[in-house]
């Protein structure tokens, strides 16, 4: 078989552009919340419920829908729509993320003590009452507003890379084009995710951030050598038609019913395995098992690896039995995979068993991510399907960065054990909405 009109597709100024934009869009997202971010602070003894509630500041990965019109009305003055929107986004990201190196993380230990004192009298609601204090002491705080401006405009330049992915693709690139842009994304998360733990035991939190900074030049260099979409998408002229027209649609096509169980089903899906990742990096360092940066090092690389291959493989899987019953197999999957915290939990500091832990979840994750997001493109319609793909992942966003935010307050006050246990059982929810919308013997091959 002739493979080389396959590989032209791949030899393009286009896709050494979406390459570097795709490492460019994953980079920002692992630096505001999650386990650099986490490693840093619990190394400063910041308590884990402030850990955890530093999930709130990806709430514009949630709420990105909302300007996405205006990013597609006004054009900057160089580089033309998607471009110039690129270009001003990545800048403004790489002088955020250095400010945000440089912010004093002492204020955030103070922080938990704060928001308990001024819980001292509350009982019934105690949690809430800290989780609320804390939220507010954190949004007055230098170092939490710098990470806000980092997710602001990493979900700005998401919104701008969506769209320019979908107009500079011809409709024979689009499969090359997403892996190309998926395979910079994920080389991105490894960096931002496993390398960092490298460059954490030769130097402070805070230079290895400045370094993150730096590279989100690559993503400057993308948007300089990217060609400019050919065809021009007319973009959104009313409110109605960027926003209402969408929902309109989906609850015509469903019922309010469906529709309703749809949404809730897009909340609670991940919800188990969100609130896992959002305490697992605490709960292996100092908040917990008492692991080094450079004993998780290797085995974050690995699970990079385990969550590429998890997301292949259930690509494939899908092919065999169907998009609707992936759902429930991987559901399943995931929550067994969360089980093997349980058991880390209850044996304690045991390397083999975190490394197994760790990769095992992020393979199942790779499988019940792959079956997400073909499920949320099934949802949408083709007249349709950017604004409302856009609104169902913000939504899905809001489950794994807003809902997560208690997670540290739930870990301290069940302890590990049970708090990994309520992370597997939160896969039933979704599980009994399934039959809705998908049940197990309407098999679809996707």
């Amino acid at each position: 078989m002739n493979i080389q009109p396959y590989l032209r597709v791949f030899q393009s100024r286009k896709m050494a552009a979406l390459i570097l934009l795709g490492f460019s869009s994953g980079l920002p997202l692992y630096l505001t919340g999650k386990e650099p971010l986490q490693a840093w602070l619990s190394q400063e003894g910041v308590d884990l419920k402030v850990i955890t509630a530093f999930s709130v500041a990806a709430i514009p990965y949630s709420l990105k829908f909302l300007w996405s019109p205006l990013l597609d009305r006004f054009v900057p003055p160089l580089l033309g729509r998607r471009r110039g929107w690129l270009i001003v986004s990545q800048i403004i990201l790489l002088l955020a993320i250095a400010w945000m190196a440089f912010q004093d993380t002492s204020q955030l230990q103070q922080v938990a003590v704060n928001s308990g004192d001024a819980c001292r009298n509350e009982t019934v609601f105690r949690g809430f009452c800290e989780f609320w204090n804390t939220i507010k002491a954190l949004s007055i705080s230098p170092f939490f507003l710098a990470a806000l401006v980092v997710a602001f405009f990493s979900a700005s330049q998401d919104i701008v890379a969506d769209a320019y992915r979908t107009e500079v693709l011809q409709e024979y690139e689009r499969g090359a084009g997403a892996s190309v842009f998926l395979l910079g994304y994920r080389v991105a998360i490894l960096v931002a995710g496993a390398i960092t733990f490298y460059l954490a035991g030769v130097m402070p939190w805070r230079w290895v951030y400045v370094v993150m900074a730096l590279l989100m030049s690559i993503g400057i260099v993308s948007s300089l050598i990217a060609p400019e979409p050919t065809r021009e998408i007319r973009p959104p002229e009313t409110l109605r038609e960027s926003v209402v027209l969408p929902f309109q649609d989906f609850i015509g096509r469903n019922g309010a019913g469906r529709a309703l169980a749809i949404l809730v089903f897009i909340v609670v899906y991940r919800l188990g395995d969100s609130l896992l990742r959002n305490v697992a990096t605490p709960f292996l360092l100092d908040k917990g098992l008492k692991f080094s940066p450079e004993d998780l090092a290797s085995p974050r690389a690995l699970s990079i690896v385990a969550i590429i291959v998890g997301t292949l493989a259930g690509g494939a899987i899908m092919t065999r039995i169907g998009v609707n019953r992936s759902l429930w197999f991987f559901a399943v999957l995931q929550a067994g995979g969360n089980l093997l915290y349980v058991l880390l939990a209850e044996v304690g500091k045991n390397f083999p068993l975190m490394i197994l832990a760790i990769n095992l979840e992020n393979f199942c994750a790779g499988l019940e991510s792959a079956a997400f997001v073909a499920f949320l493109m099934g949802l949408c319609n083709p007249g349709l399907s950017a604004t409302q793909y856009a609104l169902l992942s913000s939504l899905a966003a809001f489950s794994r960065d807003i809902l997560v935010a208690p997670a540290g307050q739930w870990a301290q006050s069940m302890g590990w054990t049970a708090f990994f246990l309520l992370t597997a059982v939160l896969a039933v929810p979704g599980l009994l909405l399934l039959p809705f919308f998908a049940p197990w013997k309407e098999q679809k091959a996707d």
